[in-house]
C-alpha cells in the first residue's frame, strides 16, 4: 500500500520496462591479445580527438581502470560531468547511461559529450517522463521541486534543485528549515530515507531503481548471520526493510570510504556490484559480497549490476571514437540545458556553501 504521501506513476507498465531490461545483452566482451590491441588504440584515440574518458562506478572494471590509466575520472555521474567541466579536453567521453551523458552535456554546453551506447537507459529516468512530471508541479505549485541525478534534463529543467544521493539530505534539511515543503523525484526510496531523516514535508514519486529494488531483507539478514564480522553497507536507493538493516547508508562515494574506514574484514554491499573494483583499491585486503537479490518476491537471482550499465564496453568505445557521429552523441536542447543548468549550478553552490561554512548551514536562497 502506498503512504497518503505519494504521488501516483503516469501509465507506465513497470513490469515490461523491468522484464526488457534484464534481457539487454551486455557488451561483447573481449579478452587476450585482441583486449590489448583494443585498449591501445583506445588510448590512441582518446589523444587524437582530444578527449577525456569519464566512467560510472557502476560500469566494467576494464572500463574504470581505462579512465584510471588515461587521466579520466571515475567517480558518480555529477563529479564525472564536473570533472569533464575542469579538464581541457574538447570531447567527453561519458560510460555510464544516458542521463549522466545529459548531465555533462548541460555543465559542458560547449563541448562533444559521446557515449559508448546511448541507448542505455535508467529505471529512475524512465519512470519520470517529463510531461507527466511538469503536470505534477503544476498541480503542486506550492512546493519546491527536488530531484534526483538520475533524470532526464527536461526534468532537470522544470525542477529548482537537482541532488545526488550525498547531498540530498542536506539540501532537503535546508529547505525544511526555511518552511518549504517539497516535492520529490523520482526515488521513493531515497526520499522516503530524506524524509525520515529531516522530518520534511515531502510528496514522494513512486520511481525505483530496478537493481537496488531486488535487495531483499530477509536473505540480507540471513547472509547477516553467517557473516556476524560484516558491516553491513546500503545505498539509499534500497527498499525500506534493506535501509534499516545497514551499518552505513551512503552514496557510492560514502561507501568506497565507509569500506576504507571501517575496521570491519568484511563488507555485505547492498548497491551495484560494479563499486567493488574502486572499493577493492581503497580497502586492499578486504572482502566484498553481495548483497542478496534472491529469495522470496525475488524477481532474479543475482541481479546486483545494472543491465544498462553493462552495455557499455570496449569494443563500443572503440566505435564511438572511431565514427565519431550521431549514433553516439548526446545532445540536448539548448534552452533546456540552461534551465537545467540553474538547478544543478544551485546544488553545487550549496556544497561549496557547505565547505566554507563550519556550522553546515549554507547561506542560499531558495529559488522564488
Amino acid at each position: 500500500m502506498r503512504p497518503n504521501n505519494a504521488i501516483s506513476l503516469p501509465a507506465i507498465d513497470d513490469k515490461v520496462m523491468r522484464k526488457q531490461a534484464w534481457q539487454t545483452p551486455p557488451a561483447s566482451h573481449v579478452t587476450g591479445k585482441a583486449r590489448e590491441r583494443l585498449l591501445a588504440r583506445i588510448k590512441q584515440l582518446l589523444d587524437e580527438k582530444n578527449a577525456v574518458l569519464v566512467a560510472h562506478y557502476y560500469t566494467d572494471e576494464d572500463l574504470q581502470k581505462l579512465a584510471d590509466d588515461t587521466g579520466g575520472c571515475v567517480s558518480d555521474s555529477l563529479e564525472m560531468a564536473r570533472f569533464g567541466h575542469a579538464h581541457p579536453a574538447k570531447t567527453i567521453v561519458v560510460a555510464g547511461v544516458r542521463f549522466m551523458g545529459e548531465t555533462a552535456k548541460i555543465l559542458n554546453p560547449e563541448k562533444r559529450v559521446l557515449m559508448p551506447a546511448l541507448e542505455a537507459e535508467c529505471s529512475l529516468d524512465l519512470s519520470c517522463p517529463a510531461d507527466a512530471f511538469s503536470a505534477a508541479c503544476d498541480a503542486h505549485s506550492d512546493r519546491t521541486v527536488v530531484v534526483y541525478a538520475n533524470t532526464s534534463a527536461q526534468v532537470k529543467a522544470r525542477a529548482d534543485w537537482v541532488v545526488t544521493s550525498s547531498i540530498a539530505t542536506k539540501v532537503v534539511q535546508h529547505l525544511y528549515e526555511r518552511g518549504e515543503k517539497i516535492l520529490w523525484a523520482p526515488d521513493r526510496y531515497l526520499g522516503a530515507y530524506v524524509q525520515e531523516v529531516t522530518g520534511a514535508d515531502m510528496l514522494l514519486w513512486q520511481g525505483s531503481c530496478i537493481v537496488h529494488d531486488e535487495f531483499k531483507a530477509s536473505e540480507l539478514r540471513k547472509l547477516m548471520d553467517k557473516h556476524p564480522e560484516a558491516a553491513v553497507l546500503v545505498h539509499p536507493e534500497s527498499p525500506q526493510d534493506v535501509i534499516a538493516l545497514a551499518d552505513i547508508v551512503g552514496s557510492t562515494t560514502e561507501i568506497i570510504k565507509a569500506a576504507q574506514t571501517l575496521p570491519n574484514p568484511v563488507f555485505i554491499v547492498a548497491t551495484d556490484r560494479g563499486i567493488f573494483y574502486k572499493m577493492q583499491q581503497a580497502a586492499p585486503g578486504k572482502t566484498f559480497i553481495e548483497a542478496p537479490t534472491g529469495g522470496i518476491a525475488a524477481s532474479c537471482g543475482s541481479c546486483a549490476h545494472c543491465p544498462w550499465m553493462a552495455m557499455n564496453g570496449l569494443q563500443n568505445l572503440a566505435e564511438a571514437l572511431e565514427n565519431d557521429g550521431p549514433e553516439h552523441e548526446i545532445h540536448v536542447d539548448p534552452e533546456v540545458g540552461l534551465q537545467a543548468m540553474k538547478a544543478v549550478k544551485r546544488m553545487l553552490d550549496f556544497a561549496e556553501q557547505l565547505k566554507l561554512n563550519a556550522t553546515g548551514k549554507a547561506n542560499i536562497a531558495s529559488p522564488a
